[in-house]
């Protein structure tokens, strides 16, 4: 009997339980491995911080998932893998064999990126540990005012500002520093110049400059500004686990792991690797958004064609994907290629999108 590791519990490693769930795999042992037993779908996370959502309302529970899928659930994170031996090597101190391995670990945020930032920074990731944070945050806020630093001006960053000036309301001051460049620099320029309107308009301050430290009461700007600070919430870019060094397989100048069109590590064909934790070599962007969505029908495909010995099925995500940016209060911003457009009609549209997909896997 084959042995086929699903390590990560990501959106792809969703779709595909639920693919397993529906068609299981014949003569096949599959392990999901995850150190946490559910997924907490990032969508709907700012409008949990903003107080729109409770934690049930957004998260998918894995084991009744895995139970429907015939799938043992093993609770733990990786700590390394030996491409040549064909195992992975887990937290918990034990070491699975495999056949196939899929990766979808999802993101992980360099706590050594900003001097400070280990000791004194609050991470969006693990996405899990954030939301019991941001919590924190609201109940701290309620016995003073509170002055808050999102470094990072992506997505999430952005989104998370506005939510945290939208549930904080007057007991909370929110600056956001972008690193250097405008708000949202990879989006179309309708969308920025929506997005900053809405972060002016609630009064969160911008500054376009990079957080060169942390520290315990305050952030330091590269330009050596100082900017007085209670809690310093870090929204910097996704980095490679570290985990994957000396792994074997073959990972880009970034370290991750390097895939084609079928989704397959460059290096080794029993590998599969989808989200956060793959690049593609073959396209244009390899990291941007529009290659992790989408990926978990033709990852799962695949992965029952490798057990079984089929011809595996290239993947070429959509050049564009319609994107929506939640803006605090029940208001945002939705945008295809060049085109953007806001109102609360857009927020009623992005909520129930996000409510149908966590309900899809229940």
């Amino acid at each position: 009997m084959k042995k086929l590791v699903l390590l990560g519990g990501g959106h792809a490693h969703v779709q595909v339980l639920q693919a397993i769930a529906l068609e299981r795999l014949p003569a096949a042992q599959v392990t999901l491995v995850t150190p946490f037993a559910r997924q907490m779908y990032s969508g709907m996370v700012p409008g949990l911080v903003a107080g729109h959502y409770r934690v049930d309302d957004c998260v998918i529970p894995l084991a009744p998932l895995a139970e429907r899928a015939g799938v043992a659930l093993h609770e733990a994170g990786a700590t390394g893998i030996d491409a040549g031996a064909r195992t992975v090597m887990l937290s918990d101190g034990n070491t699975l064999s495999y056949d196939v391995l899929s990766l979808d670990t999802g993101p992980v945020m360099d706590r050594d990126a900003i001097p400070g930032a280990r000791e004194h920074g609050l991470f969006v990731r693990p996405i899990e540990l954030f939301a019991v944070w941001s919590q924190a945050l609201v109940d701290l806020a309620a016995q003073r005012v509170l002055s808050v630093v999102m470094v990072g001006a992506g997505a999430a960053g952005v989104e998370l500002a506005m939510a945290l000036q939208y549930r904080l309301g007057e007991r909370g001051r929110i600056s956001l520093v972008t690193g250097g460049d405008v708000p949202l620099a990879g989006q179309s320029t309708a969308v920025r110049r929506l997005a900053l309107r809405a972060l002016r308009s609630r009064g969160i301050t911008v500054f376009e400059d990079r957080c060169s430290a942390v520290a315990a009461d305050h952030v330091l700007l590269g330009r050596g500004m100082r900017l007085q600070c209670d809690a310093p919430v870090l929204a910097i870019g996704a980095s490679a686990p570290a985990w994957l060094k000396g792994s074997g397989l073959a990972l880009d100048e970034h370290g991750f792991v390097a895939t084609g069109p079928t989704l397959q590590s460059r290096s080794h064909g029993e590998v599969f690797a989808a989200g956060d934790v793959a690049t593609r070599a073959d396209m244009a962007h390899p990291k941007s958004g529009v290659y992790a969505v989408r990926a978990g029908p033709p990852l799962a495909l695949n992965l029952r064609r490798a057990l079984g010995g089929g011809a595996l099925q290239s993947y070429r995500p959509q050049r564009r994907s319609l994107n929506l940016l939640a803006c605090g209060e029940r208001h945002a911003i939705a945008s295809w290629g060049p085109l953007a457009l806001q109102g609360a009609w857009v927020w009623r549209w992005k909520d129930h999108i996000d409510r149908a997909f966590v309900a899809r896997y229940r």
